[in-house]
């Protein structure tokens, strides 16, 4: 029974990753569950853990959101964060770089936009 609940709590986690994503991708469940063509109470079941998630499904939410499988099943707040460090020691002293050059520039895009929104909200309430 201890083994249910170890992979019970990694699906868990593999859940709260597609959300940690979704969410910092500023992406609403209706955006997504429109590109995965469900409904939205679908989608917000799969993300609670009350529908299986089908490594099909995985595969088409991970397209959704613009990344790879193993991020969402590897995902580490940290990295998001400290995004300067993107290689992975392997093996033998082999090193291999896991985190594209693109996804960061999206992601920078992404928080600059922000900012911007940010700054014309507050001058707007001066």
């Amino acid at each position: 029974m201890e083994d249910y609940k170890d992979s019970n709590k990694e699906v868990q986690k593999v859940l709260e990753n597609i959300k940690k994503f979704r969410e910092l991708k500023n992406i609403t469940r209706e955006q997504i569950a429109a590109d995965l063509d469900m409904s939205t109470s679908g989608y917000s079941k799969i993300e609670r853990g009350e529908n299986e998630l089908s490594l099909t499904r995985l595969y088409q939410i991970a397209t959704a959101l613009d990344v790879k499988i193993s991020q969402i099943l590897n995902f580490d707040v940290k990295s998001v964060f400290n995004i300067t460090s993107s290689y992975d020691f392997v093996g033998s002293g082999t090193i291999n770089h896991y985190e594209s050059d693109e996804y960061k520039k999206k992601y920078i895009i992404k928080l600059e936009e922000e900012i911007v929104q940010l700054k014309s909200e507050l001058s707007r309430k001066k």
